[in-house]
């Protein structure tokens, strides 16, 4: 029998708010704590968290809340199929896109995860079949690149992971084609896509679950007006993301249409056709499936009931600690990896749009603080920007380090006695050490308090394996504490306000204070 109780109704919740401030990392952080407070993670992944503000007796009362909020049963009735998205009255299924953690889930007696690999299986048929040569554009000749017209997470999750492996593919030789994005309803993100590639030998991909998303259908009227300009049939040039029950199904205007259903949140999709078409296309089918391989492999890690072999887990129970008992309001994701530039967006999202929530899942108001604010941008860019508030400014802000010991691209320099990859490495270091042990000065002006919590995930190389454990971590990690908090975190209400009332406007049903602001556009 599950509970779902709030967090402040729990014994072990309680015995960590007396657990505050605890740890002073400038007294702990030695090198035997950075060796013994590290958990493997999938794919060549480690998770360390040496630099953050727990010991023994916190983690073991944390191993008491994750079974006191039974975190392992919860995430077994998600992967089984029951219906977790109360808001939606929907199953949660992002896990089973990628491998079979539990017993079939099966519903009008058809079997989902079959129904999932069947729409790996087609994509990958059809990424071969435009690789070589058996669908092409009217004249024969072989599509180059491709494109995706979507919006939140049937953009942004895809983006990052096509930025993440794109340099690694041309090191590889392994890019198949070059792949581009089309998100903002502003017309000047179109127009500037269209205007670089060359339309004719350009395949487009539609992505919307429903069907009718404004802004994906109004870039798409926009796209098919150049393609229409340069003599070019639309039909012949698109392909559709989208559920069996949209308009878009089956539709003679698009070469072919891959499907997902309603147990896919957009941005939880990456995993899905929203981004397998894009990334099979680009790089090949065998690039995405090792993607899901990795991903898969970190969900049987997530499965595990001792924190201390679940990195997810643990780093959501940490996280809950800083924000709820240390009171620390944001997180900064840090990854030192160029690769990487997008991801902290893609994390963005899927966190704050999960648990950025003020009810419970029952729609109940809770008494304690929810979702963290998430940013960030690759080191060492942001050491030029906006380190200077997390040394020195009045929040503490903890962060999360992501590095690697190899580039992607195998071409390096040196200069005076190391490459560019190991005094980016040495940064990393450097960072996660003056973050928690500060320095003194004479002059406050340059003095650092330190105490400013960080982990560390770090691999060998980032690949399609790892980056696919690297998004299921993060996944992962705020499915648990969404569970911790008791929220529904698979619906996005917040979304759907600003929608509605777009409508509202452009039909001109508003009132005095929307009219007004209307009338800055003219609209």
């Amino acid at each position: 029998m599950i509970n779902w109780e709030n967090l402040d109704t729990l014994e072990s919740y309680k015995k960590l708010l007396s657990l505050k401030q605890q740890v002073s990392l400038k007294q702990v952080l030695n090198a035997d704590r950075v060796k013994k407070y590290s958990v493997k993670c999938a794919a060549g992944l480690t998770y360390n968290y040496a630099a953050k503000q727990v010991n023994n007796q916190i983690l073991k009362v944390m191993q008491e809340l994750a079974d006191e909020a039974q975190l392992n049963e919860k995430f077994r009735a998600l992967y089984e199929g029951e219906t977790i998205n109360t808001g939606e009255n929907r199953k949660v299924l992002h896990h089973l896109l990628r491998g079979q953690l539990g017993k079939d889930v099966v519903e009008n007696k058809k079997n989902i995860r079959s129904f999932y690999k069947e729409q790996q299986d087609r994509i990958a048929e059809f990424a071969n079949n435009v690789h070589e040569g058996k669908i092409t554009n009217k004249a024969g000749e072989k599509f180059t690149s491709v494109c995706q017209i979507g919006i939140g997470g049937s953009d942004l999750g895809p983006r990052a992971m096509y930025i993440a492996l794109e340099n690694l593919a041309k090191a590889n030789g392994t890019l198949k084609m070059d792949a581009h994005f089309i998100s903002n309803v502003d017309p000047d993100d179109a127009a500037a896509v269209c205007k670089t590639l060359d339309l004719s030998h350009t395949l487009f991909i539609l992505v919307s679950k429903s069907g009718t998303t404004q802004e994906t259908l109004s870039n798409q009227l926009f796209v098919k007006s150049f393609l229409e300009e340069a003599g070019l049939d639309a039909k012949n040039h698109m392909v559709a993301v989208t559920s069996e029950t949209s308009p878009l199904a089956n539709n003679p205007d698009y070469l072919d249409s891959f499907y997902m259903d309603d147990y896919i949140g957009g941005r939880y999709s990456s995993c899905s056709a929203v981004g397998g078409t894009i990334l099979s296309l680009a790089f090949g089918p065998k690039a995405f499936a090792d993607f899901l391989d990795g991903a898969h492999e970190a969900d049987k890690l997530a499965k595990n009931k001792d924190i201390k072999k679940n990195p997810a887990m643990l780093d959501a129970l940490i996280g809950l600690y800083e924000r709820n008992v240390q009171g620390y309001p944001s997180t900064a994701i840090l990854p030192y990896s160029q690769a990487l530039a997008r991801f902290p967006a893609h994390l963005q999202q899927a966190d704050m749009e999960s648990n950025g929530k003020h009810v419970n899942r029952f729609g109940k108001a809770v008494n304690y603080a929810t979702g963290s604010v998430i940013f960030g941008e690759p080191g060492t860019n942001g050491q030029h920007s906006f380190y200077q508030l997390l040394h020195q400014g009045t929040d503490i802000i903890p962060l999360q380090f992501i590095g690697f010991n190899e580039n992607q691209n195998g071409k390096d320099i040196t200069l005076e006695g190391s490459t560019n990859q190991k005094k980016l490495c040495a940064n990393l270091v450097a960072q996660i050490v003056a973050f928690a042990c500060g320095k003194n000065d004479e002059n406050p002006n340059k003095t650092f308090e330190g105490e400013r919590p960080s982990s560390l995930i770090w691999g060998k190389k980032l690949t399609p394996a790892s980056l696919g454990a690297l998004l299921a971590h993060f996944e992962n990690k705020i499915m648990f504490q969404g569970f911790l908090w008791n929220l529904n975190s698979f619906d996005q209400e917040g979304v759907q306000l600003g929608k509605k009332l777009t409508k509202k406007v452009l039909a001109h049903d508003i009132d005095d204070a929307l009219k007004e602001y209307s009338k800055i556009f003219d609209i």
